[in-house]
């Protein structure tokens, strides 16, 4: 087999999971759409999951997002998210290389990511990123601070405000794990009624991709399920 229908088996598996658990929540099977999480993954692996149809895909270093943009600048419609935590020095490359930014934890990088979108390109597309475990060690605003934060966000110029994005924690098993994405649920759907631009759950992962759309995910963010290991980070 080639490269590129091992990659078509890959995304067709992940793809038959999330309708598989799309039917199962009674919901449409193109309510899920799937973020190919590329971090650490080489150009040429991505190329051919492109090949295979995929379009949308996640990174979480920048300057590693930002050398992927220019070695596939010769792909047609591809679309870049950032996922991972963004420090204040890098938001200017950020705001003028990627079409979504899933970790928007507090409002300085808001402001900077709105200030530096160059106003030939359109709208940055955010979503805030909840701390929905409380974890110390993971990025995100509090459920206390979400709100304002969302409202905050969705008021700046050149970029888009389009939902949130949450991550529980590891290991907590089906039922913890429901309970975190149902109180990020709430946030979600009180965001909504407030701003028209809000449609995106962002939950779900390789593991637990099944709860998350049963929860109401709109976009499950997969890596393993779709390029294989990861490799580690030198």
């Amino acid at each position: 087999m080639t490269l590129t229908s091992d990659a078509s088996q890959a995304i067709e598996q992940v793809r038959a999971r999330i309708n598989a658990a799309c039917i199962a929540a009674g919901r449409p099977i193109d309510s899920t759409g799937l973020l190919a999480v590329s971090k650490l993954q080489t150009t040429d692996k991505i190329r051919h999951v492109y090949a295979a149809g995929q379009r949308a895909f996640g990174e979480n270093y920048v300057q590693e997002a930002v050398d992927k943009v220019a070695a596939l600048s010769d792909l047609p419609e591809i679309e870049w998210h950032l996922i991972g935590p963004i420090q204040s020095n890098k938001t200017r490359d950020v705001a003028t290389t990627m079409h979504w930014v899933h970790s928007v934890d507090r409002l300085k990088i808001a402001q900077r990511l709105s200030a530096q979108r160059p106003p030939e390109m359109p709208p940055l597309n955010v979503c805030v990123q909840v701390n929905i475990s409380g974890e110390a060690s993971k990025s995100g605003a509090s459920f206390a601070d979400a709100e304002a934060l969302i409202d905050a966000v969705a008021a700046l110029p050149n970029i888009r405000l389009r939902g949130v994005m949450g991550m529980p924690e590891p290991g907590l098993g089906e039922a913890k794990t429901r309970e975190q994405y149902a109180a990020l649920r709430i946030v979600f759907d009180q965001a909504k009624l407030r701003h028209t631009s809000v449609d995106t759950f962002s939950i779900g992962m390789s593991d637990d991709l099944e709860i998350a759309i049963a929860c109401g995910s709109t976009m499950v963010r997969v890596g393993t399920a779709v390029f294989g290991a990861r490799p580690a980070r030198l």
